[in-house]
């Protein structure tokens, strides 16, 4: 199966099972790309996010014309910081972003439970490392990308260049077949 991708210079579409890494400044606009990659060709889409609550995910995606019924969120601040929260079939909530089990866990019920294109985006992979640490991060990502492969998924896993160490960033980079940069500029990069 083969996935349509929407990403400025990247190939047109990607095989089943691709995880790609978005590397970005601190201040990047990082949201035309994510929501670029969440709308096309897709039936479902997770947005695991770390850096922003689930109202924010809904603003973001309305703004950009994404279709909210295809969506589902695990917000991973709202509890942890206090904030008032609703669980629906759409949205749901872990306790912080460094619970890392979680977040594996809800993406394969996501997986699981929906049938056709399915798509992550883990925004971002930097706060999973922020609140946890970069090995526990690393782990979660790869048990992501191994459950992209198991479903036939492909996923979006954000991650700060600015914030990390040459070693850190490079370590994520191997373990992704593709790769997207952004850079301050806005102009984009790829490796796939």
């Amino acid at each position: 199966m083969e996935y349509g991708l929407a990403i400025e210079s990247a190939p047109e579409s990607i095989p089943a099972g691709t995880g790609v890494l978005l590397l970005h400044p601190s201040i990047g606009e990082t949201d035309r790309i994510d929501t670029d990659f969440l709308k096309t060709d897709t039936d479902n889409f997770l947005v695991i996010s770390t850096r922003t609550t689930a109202r924010e995910v809904n603003q973001k995606l309305e703004y950009y014309d994404v279709d909210e019924s295809r969506a589902v969120i695990l917000d991973a601040l709202s509890v942890e910081r206090g904030y008032s929260r609703r669980e629906s079939d759409r949205v749901h909530y872990i306790s912080a972003p460094d619970d890392l089990d979680g977040i594996v866990d809800r993406t394969d019920e996501f997986l699981t439970k929906y049938d056709g294109k399915c798509r992550i985006s883990l925004d971002s992979v930097t706060e999973l490392a922020y609140y946890a640490d970069v090995d526990g991060a690393y782990e979660a990502t790869d048990k992501l990308l191994k459950l992209l492969v198991e479903n036939d998924a492909v996923g979006l896993f954000h991650l700060s260049k600015e914030v990390h160490e040459t070693a850190t960033i490079e370590r994520f980079r191997n373990r992704f077949d593709a790769v997207v940069e952004l850079g301050v500029d806005g102009n984009v990069t790829v490796d796939f």
